[in-house]
């Protein structure tokens, strides 16, 4: 028989759980209360990847990952660490996988040949000016309720983002203070819930500023703080910071000398999926044809470490898993990397010693967890 709001009611009696379910979702006029053992849309799903594999492979516990769909994700930087850079590639592979993309920019710095460097296809990327922070927040509510399809919105950048009264008013700051973080709080509260029942992503590129604190040891222990107020923080469901190394070992050279990329050292500020904390280092080129991650590049440094690769001297050996081993030199590891059977052999450690050791608790923990600024 049908399920009656009205006879429930009447009667009084004891419900059961999937007649709770239909009760509450008739009351909504919409689906939200969920069996957790079926579909749902607490539960991650689905992921785009990053571009760099030693990333995607530290954000969840226990799988190879990458940004969270259906989900609020923060990559938050210094100035030239790559934010921007990263997020072509994400936009990248979200249209490989069918996903719709709307990119907001507020600095005007996107140029269609970076994006197709980075292996987007323009004429089906969305590229919107970002006016205002209301008008973000409302295209995006719009978009949520007029198109079906699955869609990742990308803001570049909240920090550079004004209110309308910021346009509107003065150049005093102190007649606009916290205007943005209240606008956010509000419209954060309005879309997260839309966000994952439609299976849609929302990436938000942020700056790293230095904390200025009253107390020394406040800044120590948090150095750097995000522009956009407390609302976005408890949005999140991932948080990926990116720093880089102060020194002139920190950029990638050409054979001539000429600066052509940066080194890039990731940290998980925030995680919903039992890694944070995690670390991890990658390349990025900017300076060349090639613009992005160096992901293969950056797993010799993931998997130096295993008991599947030893040192001696000038050279490496890999253990290949079928009794064989392979040497080389470090020099000559983005040509070993052209190798499939190296490079498959390359993806099973990483897995082992990235992601399983992590999800077993193996090994020291401070191996996760630290990195070296050397």
């Amino acid at each position: 028989p049908d399920f009656n709001l009205g006879d429930t009611m009447a009667k009084a009696g004891k419900l059961s759980m999937t007649d709770m379910r239909k009760l509450i979702n008739k009351r909504a006029g919409m689906t939200v209360a969920h069996n957790l053992n079926e579909e749902n849309p607490t539960e991650v799903t689905d992921w785009i990847p990053t571009g760099s594999r030693w990333l995607d492979s530290i954000i969840c516990k226990g799988k190879l990952a990458g940004i969270p769909v259906g989900k609020v994700t923060e990559i938050a930087g210094l100035e030239a660490t790559g934010k921007s850079y990263m997020a072509a590639q994400v936009a990248a592979n979200a249209q490989k996988k069918g996903i719709d993309v709307i990119y907001f920019d507020s600095e005007s710095a996107i140029d269609p040949s970076f994006l197709e460097k980075a292996g987007c296809d323009v004429n089906t990327l969305l590229y919107v000016q970002a006016q205002s922070v209301e008008f973000v927040l409302e295209t995006i509510e719009d978009l949520l309720a007029n198109n079906e399809n699955r869609m990742l919105f990308i803001w570049d950048s909240l920090a550079l983002t004004p209110a309308i009264s910021d346009v509107e008013g003065d150049f005093n700051p102190q007649s606009s203070m916290a205007v943005k973080a209240r606008i956010l709080a509000k419209g954060m509260s309005k879309l997260t819930v839309p966000i994952a029942n439609s299976q849609s992503t929302f990436l938000v590129l942020n700056q790293l500023k230095s904390n200025i604190t009253r107390s020394p040891s406040e800044a120590m222990t948090t150095p750097y703080v995000t522009p956009g107020g407390k609302a976005m923080i408890y949005a999140y469901s991932l948080r990926v910071w990116l720093t880089g190394r102060k020194a002139k070992a920190s950029f990638v050279l050409d054979d001539s000398g000429f600066r052509i990329g940066s080194e890039v050292k990731v940290k998980l500020e925030k995680s919903r999926f039992g890694t944070q904390g995690r670390q991890c280092n990658f390349k990025i080129l900017w300076g060349t044809e090639d613009i992005g991650v160096q992901d293969d590049q950056s797993l010799f440094e993931a998997i130096k470490g295993s008991n599947y690769m030893t040192s001696s001297g000038a050279w490496y050996s890999l253990e290949m898993g079928d009794g064989k081993v392979t040497k080389f030199q470090p020099s000559k590891w983005d040509e070993k990397m052209q190798d499939p059977t190296f490079k498959q052999r390359v993806y099973e450690v990483m897995d082992e010693e990235v992601i399983q050791k992590f999800d077993k608790r193996l090994g020291k923990a401070e191996d996760f967890y630290e990195e070296s600024d050397e």
